[in-house]
């Protein structure tokens, strides 16, 4: 069954949301954005989540020691590493690691069988100008031709009109999704429930 994961949440409504629709994930961004929210904010809204849903943490090439120290703050179950973070770094996380790669061309994803260690690659959307929240798709293609062993968060322009096709062509363990289920820069509960709603009943037609 392909998972979700509903990101940046930013405000106790966002967790309301949620909690009523019942994603896989959720995420708080840790990174500059505009939806970036302190580690104390962060872990009041944990604080009202429903305990099924599990937290993951977005850094950008950020110090170890403070990924490790807010992991901790906010009980964090998965680290996003959205940034330029070498292996090795990745093995300093003291939560389990979705490494992020922006993927531009299918030489993109050759950078992939160095990151051997980490639970799973989260594939985004390349952009010259910022880590990720581009809003636009790549070629779904080039991961079927890439091979991939681990397992695949797919993000990058996702939205409930095109998440159907995504998960067909790349059979991802995870989608992650936020601008397109938000309207006017906030989270927008219909939105949530039909992107859910789309992703749940393709796996059920898949199976």
């Amino acid at each position: 069954m392909v998972k979700i994961k509903i990101c940046g949440l930013t405000s106790v409504r966002d967790i309301l949301f949620v909690n009523q629709y019942h994603p896989d994930y959720v995420g708080f961004v840790f990174a500059d954005s505009r939806r970036k929210v302190t580690p104390y904010i962060a872990r009041e809204m944990i604080g009202l989540l429903s305990p099924s849903i599990k937290k993951v943490g977005v850094f950008v090439n950020e110090h170890i020691e403070k990924v490790n120290e807010i992991s901790e703050i906010c009980q964090l179950d998965i680290v996003q590493l959205h940034g330029n973070e070498t292996p090795y770094y990745c093995l300093q996380v003291n939560k389990p690691v979705w490494k992020a790669v922006r993927v531009k061309d299918a030489k993109s994803l050759d950078v992939i069988k160095e990151y051997g260690s980490v639970d799973a690659i989260l594939l985004d959307t390349f952009s010259e100008k910022q880590y990720g929240g581009t809003g636009t798709i790549f070629d779904w293609d080039m991961v079927k031709q890439a091979g991939i062993d681990q397992k695949i968060v797919l993000a990058g322009g996702l939205n409930a009109a095109n998440v159907t096709s995504a998960i067909k062509a790349v059979r991802p363990y995870c989608v992650d999704v936020s601008s397109s289920v938000e309207t006017d820069g906030i989270k927008d509960g219909a939105k949530i429930k039909e992107f859910i709603d789309r992703v749940r009943l393709e796996d059920k037609n898949y199976v």
